[in-house]
């Protein structure tokens, strides 16, 4: 006890101590099996197309806020717990707060900021990657999901190819607004899948989806089936593949290799083998690649799915 009586300075070293030990921890919380490069990126793999740093930056500023607001209510938890706990020597309860009108609006303004500013920032990401009018595509893949794999309709003309991908019927089920980006004349080429096909380079299971390096991609999603959805694990992003419905979207890789790509929707018992490669290259390399599947006989394109109900076709037409 102090000199006049008071049991106040013993306290303070223990809250010092006890200020210390909570900065401790949140550093090493933070810190723990991470090292200054993986980090920043939270378990994100590193971005190889020039949208992919968008998303990173969004999950970043997601984890920043959640951690801020854990470390707030931890914090006060802690806080409550240890210097508002029952005296030892004292029996009688302690005042008791009711009806703080400030703290209950508080506690209803604060989580509603915090929404609204996560939701402003997810909106105008998602309006910014999903926009096919910013950017005309270089190169146009479709992309075919069944059970249990992929297919893969270039849709560019190739040397020694005929046909037209805006009038082929294999193609009849994306609809027209897709197809007025289509080039002129585009006979095209296509590869195939079965949940065997591996990657004569990796080994990975899978077919192999080529693309070239620093050309603007876009890909129109179609199904077969039942709803898959494609995800390239490098390019953070990934859309559904919908039956009776076209998704699309488009991506400028930037970094050359060959990355892994997979079925992020539950459809079905080999759901886990609708496993696919993406190999960026060189617009060479990629141009000669689509001549080697020319002569192999993969010309023209494969079924791309099921055809738009009239809903669907009013649905798309009323919001165009």
């Amino acid at each position: 006890m102090s000199p006049n009586g008071s049991d106040r300075s013993p306290r303070r070293p223990m809250r010092r101590k006890l200020l210390q030990a909570m900065t401790a921890g949140l550093v090493l919380a933070t810190a723990t099996g991470c090292t200054y490069k993986d980090f920043p990126r939270l378990g994100m793999p590193t971005p190889t197309t020039e949208e992919a740093p968008r998303i990173l930056s969004l999950w970043q500023g997601s984890w920043a806020a959640a951690l801020a607001v854990g470390v707030l209510v931890w914090g006060l938890i802690i806080w409550s717990a240890i210097f508002h706990r029952r005296s030892r020597t004292k029996v009688e309860v302690p005042p008791q707060t009711r009806y703080n009108m400030p703290i209950e609006a508080l506690y209803t303004v604060v989580p509603l900021i915090i929404v609204s500013v996560l939701f402003y920032f997810t909106a105008r990401d998602e309006s910014k990657l999903l926009s096919l009018t910013d950017k005309k595509p270089d190169v146009t893949v479709n992309v075919v999901g069944f059970q249990w794999s992929w297919g893969f309709n270039y849709i560019t003309p190739v040397s020694g190819v005929t046909g037209d991908a805006k009038t082929d019927e294999n193609l009849a089920a994306i609809p027209d607004r897709f197809k007025k980006e289509f080039p002129a004349n585009a006979g095209g080429v296509y590869d195939v899948g079965t949940p065997a096909t591996r990657n004569p380079q990796t080994n990975n299971p899978g077919p192999t989806l080529w693309l070239p390096k620093g050309k603007t991609v876009r890909f129109v999603l179609t199904s077969r089936d039942v709803i898959h959805s494609f995800w390239v694990v490098p390019f953070l992003m990934k859309m559904d593949v919908i039956p009776g419905h076209t998704n699309s979207f488009q991506v400028t890789p930037d970094k050359e290799g060959t990355f892994l790509g997979k079925c992020a929707e539950l459809c079905g018992v080999d759901h886990s083998r609708m496993l696919f490669n993406v190999k960026v290259v060189s617009p060479d390399r990629y141009e000669q690649h689509l001549k080697e599947l020319a002569k192999k006989g993969q010309t023209g394109y494969v079924p791309a799915g099921i055809a738009q109900t009239s809903h669907e076709k009013n649905r798309e037409t009323n919001n165009l």
